[in-house]
C-alpha cells in the first residue's frame, strides 16, 4: 500500500475535506494509508485548552466549545443529516477529553499535552472517513496509536520500531482506504497517547510507508511542491523537480520549509521516493525526493531565519579561544536553550548566532560576561544560500551591514543588520 498524508491547511475547511475524494479519484489510487493532520488551527486552539486546564482558568470550557462548534459548523457542511452517526463520533470524542480532565492528577505539561492535543486528529480523520464512505468509497478509520508504538517521551516520543512493524503487520487492513491520524501513537506498556514531535504527521507517512515497503509517500501541500525560497520573503521562487535525500537533509537542517529528517531517514533506509504536490492540483508533477541529481534545476535556494541573535566573544585575557573556552559557551547555550543557528571561530574569538525562543538572553549574557568579552547584535537575520552566485549574495546583502559570512562547499551564510 502507498501512503498519503494531507496537513491541516488541506483539510481546514467542507471544501478541503470534499478535495481529499478529488485528489482520491484523480490520482485513480484503489489501496492507501491515509494520513490525515488535525484542521486548520485546531492544534493551535488545543494547546489553549491545555493551558487553561493546568492553569484552572475560568475560561476553559469556552476554549473547549470554540473547538466543538468549529468542527460541528463544518460537519454540518458535509453532512445534512442531523442523525448522520458523525455527529455521534464527534460528541463522544469530546465526552472523552472532558472525562479525562475530570480524572487525570498529573499536572506534568508534556503528558497532558499528549492527552488533549491529538483529540484535533481524532476529530479530523472521524469526519474524513465519513465523507470518503458517503461518496461510495471503502474506507475505514483506525486508531493509529493501536499501531504505532513509543516510549514514554511525551511531546517527542520515539519509535519502537519493532512493536510499530509487528502491530501492522498482523492487524492493518490490506485493502481500500485506511483513515489514520498523524503525529501520534501510543506508549508501549501504558498505553497512553504520545506525539511525535516537530512535523509529527509526516513522520507518520514514512513510518506506514517504510512498514509497508510502500513504492511511494506522497504529502499534498498548498503548495506546487518544494520551492527554492520561500515566497513569503523573496518575489521570484522555483519549483523543484528533485531533490536528493541528503540535499533535502541539507535544506532541512538550515532551517528551508522541505522535509524534516527525521521523515526522511526510515524512506531512505528503503529508498522510497517521496513526492510533495499541490492538493489543488493533483496531476501536477509536484517534488521528488529520492535517489537521484542532489537538485533539479540546479539552482540557488534560499533560506530565511529574521528575528536572530548574533553573539560575538574573545577571552578576558585576550588568549586563545581554546576547548574549554568553547566548552563552557556551548555549556551555558544549553542552560538557556538556545537553538544554535551558525557558529565560527578564530584564534581569539568566537561567534555564534542563535534564536532566543524562550527570551532567555539577559540570563545567558549575564553568565557569559563573567567569562568573556561579549559584543551582542540582537535581531539580526540569517540568510543561507545553497548552490549560490556571487551576483545572488551581492543583491541579497545590498544595503544591509554583513557582519559575519562564512562560506563552505555548496553554502554561503551571511548574518545581516538592516
Amino acid at each position: 500500500m502507498n501512503v498519503f498524508k494531507f496537513g491541516g491547511a488541506s483539510v481546514k475547511d467542507a471544501a478541503g475535506v470534499r478535495n481529499i475524494h478529488n485528489v482520491l479519484e484523480a490520482t485513480g489510487e484503489s489501496a492507501l494509508v491515509i494520513v490525515v493532520s488535525a484542521m486548520g488551527k485546531t492544534t493551535n486552539a488545543l494547546e489553549g485548552v491545555v493551558t487553561a486546564y493546568l492553569e484552572a482558568s475560568p475560561g476553559l470550557d469556552a476554549k473547549i466549545t470554540q473547538v466543538y462548534d468549529t468542527h460541528w459548523t463544518l460537519a454540518q457542511e458535509l453532512f445534512s443529516e442531523s442523525s448522520h452517526p458523525i455527529f455521534k463520533e464527534m460528541t463522544d470524542l469530546f465526552r472523552q477529553l472532558r472525562t479525562f480532565m475530570e480524572g487525570n492528577t498529573s499536572r506534568q505539561h508534556a503528558f497532558v499535552y499528549d492527552q488533549i492535543v491529538p483529540y484535533g486528529e481524532l476529530l479530523s480523520t472521524a469526519i474524513v472517513v465519513h465523507y470518503l464512505k458517503d461518496q461510495g468509497a471503502i474506507a475505514r478509520w483506525i486508531d493509529v496509536r493501536d499501531f504505532i508504538k513509543t516510549d514514554a517521551s511525551y511531546r517527542e516520543a520515539q519509535v519502537d520500531w519493532e512493536a510499530t512493524q509487528l502491530a501492522i503487520n498482523k492487524n492493518l487492513p490490506k485493502s481500500g482506504f485506511i483513515v489514520a491520524q498523524g503525529f501520534i501513537g501510543s506508549e508501549v506498556g501504558h498505553n497512553f497517547t504520545t506525539t511525535l514531535g516537530r512535523e509529527g504527521s509526516d513522520y507518520t507517512a514514512a513510518i506506514f510507508g517504510f512498514c509497508l515497503n510502500a513504492q511511494h509517500v506522497t504529502i499534498w501541500k498548498d503548495v506546487p511542491g518544494v520551492l527554492n525560497a520561500d515566497p513569503r520573503h523573496f518575489k521570484q521562487t522555483n519549483l523543484l523537480n528533485q531533490i536528493s535525500y541528503r540535499e533535502a537533509i541539507e535544506l532541512a537542517f538550515y532551517g528551508a520549509s522541505v522535509i524534516h529528517p527525521k521523515t526522511l531517514q526510515p524512506l531512505q533506509r528503503k529508498e522510497i521516493p517521496l513526492f510533495v504536490k499541490p492538493f489543488n492540483d493533483p496531476l501536477a508533477a509536484g517534488t521528488r525526493v529520492g535517489i537521484g541529481p542532489d537538485l533539479a534545476p540546479k539552482i540557488p535556494c534560499f533560506i530565511l531565519k529574521d528575528q536572530m541573535v548574533l553573539l560575538e566573544l574573545s577571552a578576558l585575557d585576550f588568549n586563545f579561544m581554546m576547548e574549554d573556552h568553547i566548552g563552557e559557551v556551548f555549556k551555558a547555550l544549553h542552560r538557556c536553550q538556545m537553538k544554535v543557528e551558525l557558529i565560527q571561530n578564530s584564534a581569539i574569538s568566537f561567534s555564534v548566532c542563535v534564536h532566543d525562543k524562550y527570551q532567555r538572553m539577559d540570563e545567558l549574557l549575564a553568565h557569559l560576561r563573567q567569562h568573556f568579552k561579549v559584543e551582542h547584535h540582537p535581531e539580526v537575520t540569517l540568510y543561507t544560500i545553497r548552490y549560490g552566485t556571487p551576483q545572488a549574495a551581492q543583491e541579497l546583502s545590498k544595503g544591509d551591514t554583513v557582519l559575519l559570512r562564512q562560506e563552505s562547499n555548496q553554502t554561503l551564510q551571511l548574518v545581516l543588520k538592516s
